[in-house]
This record gives C-alpha cells, sequence and structure tokens, in this order.
C-alpha cells in the first residue's frame, strides 16, 4: 500500500512539474510514467534528449540492413522507424510519436527502462557492475539497452514469441574463460547470443530488418549451436548454413 501511495504521490509531482515548466505538451503527452516520460508530441524535424530517447526504442524497427542513429534528430529515417512500429502494434501509422504512440511505449517498458521481455540480468550473466570490458561500465549498460529493444522488435515481429539470451555482456575475465573473440562485440556490451526456438536460421533471418549490423550464425565457425546478434561498427553479416 505504501509503494502505490508513493508512486501516486511521485506521478502527481511529476504532471504539476511538467505543467510549470510550460513544455508545450500535446494534450494526452503528459503521462507520467516510471521509466521516461515525454512531455511533448515529436516528429520530423524536432531535435533533442527525447527524440534519443525514442530512437532507442524504435531502433528495431528498420528495414533490412539499416539502421537508426542515435542522433537526437528526427529526420526521415526516425519517422520511418516510427511508422513501422506504430503499424507493428496496430495504431495510426503517421510517423508521428504522440500520445498513443507514448502510451505502447510506456506499456513496453518496465520501470529500469528495460523493454518488458527483456532484463539487464538476462543481458549480463558475467559479473554485477558491467565492468572489465572494452568500454565504461555506464557504456557497455546502455550498449545493452538499446540491444534489448532490437530484440524487444524482432520477438513482436516473429509473433511475441520469447527468445532465449544465452550470452549478453562480458568482461575481458568473462570473454576469455569461454574463449570469445578478442574483438567480440560483448565486450562492449552490444552482442546477444540467441538460442533454443524459433530456429536459429529464423532467428539469423529476421535479425536482418532490425538494426542488427553483426549477424554470425550456423554455418559460421563456432556458431551452430547459436546466432549471434550486435551493433558492429563495421557490418558483418555470415550464417551460410541459413542463406546469409
Amino acid at each position: 500500500m505504501f509503494r502505490r501511495i508513493a508512486r501516486l504521490v511521485s506521478v502527481i509531482v511529476m504532471l504539476a512539474a511538467g505543467a510549470l515548466a510550460g513544455v508545450g505538451a500535446t494534450a494526452g503527452t503528459a503521462h507520467a510514467d516510471e521509466c521516461y516520460t515525454w512531455s511533448r508530441t515529436l516528429s520530423q524535424g524536432a531535435s533533442g534528449s527525447d527524440v534519443t530517447q525514442l530512437q532507442i526504442r524504435v531502433a528495431g524497427w528498420v528495414t533490412s540492413g539499416e539502421r537508426l542513429s542515435y542522433d537526437g534528430q528526427y529526420g526521415a529515417r526516425t519517422t520511418a522507424a516510427v511508422r513501422a512500429f506504430q503499424s507493428a502494434y496496430g495504431l495510426a501509422a503517421d510517423g508521428v510519436a504522440g500520445p498513443a504512440t507514448f502510451s505502447k511505449l510506456y506499456a513496453l517498458q518496465d520501470a529500469d527502462c528495460t523493454p518488458v521481455h527483456f532484463s539487464y540480468a538476462e543481458l549480463n550473466r558475467c559479473n554485477a557492475d558491467w565492468s572489465g570490458g572494452a568500454v565504461p561500465a555506464a557504456t557497455a549498460k546502455a550498449n545493452a539497452l538499446k540491444t534489448m529493444w532490437k530484440l524487444e522488435a524482432m520477438r513482436h515481429a516473429l509473433g511475441d514469441v520469447p527468445l532465449t539470451v544465452s550470452s549478453g555482456f562480458r568482461s575481458y575475465a568473462c570473454n576469455n574463460a569461454v574463449g570469445g573473440s578478442s574483438t567480440s562485440r560483448h565486450l562492449y556490451g552490444d552482442a546477444a547470443d540467441l538460442t533454443g526456438s524459433p530456429s536459429l536460421c529464423r532467428l539469423a533471418q529476421q535479425a536482418r530488418t532490425h538494426g542488427f549490423s553483426e549477424i554470425l550464425g550456423p554455418g559460421y565457425p563456432d556458431h551452430n549451436d547459436h546466432t549471434h546478434v550486435a551493433l558492429d561498427p563495421s557490418p558483418y553479416w555470415s550464417a551460410p548454413t541459413c542463406g546469409i
């Protein structure tokens, strides 16, 4: 009961703060969310940190081989990604992020901003603080969040079937322990190894349309028992058994 009351008070404070700030919110956008609350309708031409937050959540809704930048600029690619997200969830697909779009995003995220079907614990079975990798701990954790949102999009596109992540972030010590490559994207926090069902080939094929620039699967050395997806600055796909 105390937690419910505390959250209600928090919501009231957030709404009041938004009103006092005069942020010019379109009616319906001032929905207080534990993770993140958008205070204005966003459309092509907008810019800011709220656009970046939106991009993190819709980056998995792109075309084959495309990658959406997290640059805070609401351009044509962000508009297209928002439109694809809206269409996938039965919303009016106008490419404008307004109350209905935000409400769906609020429903899809937990209080720590992870998508509802994935967690930080799933993406880091190495240590408790995301340290010891190729980037600072905060960067590795932020990269994992971006990966989770792409996986959420992929999960929904596959018919809302559960996806199993067998490995995510690794420190150098954890990576060495499993014989990982010295240049593995796991060291950066943006990689995920997928196992189980759907089939590994189905996972590799589907990953092409969800913003992953690195896809390794069956037929690639040491990848016959999982499909690896990541965001690599140097795009590379290889899953020969799957026609990739």
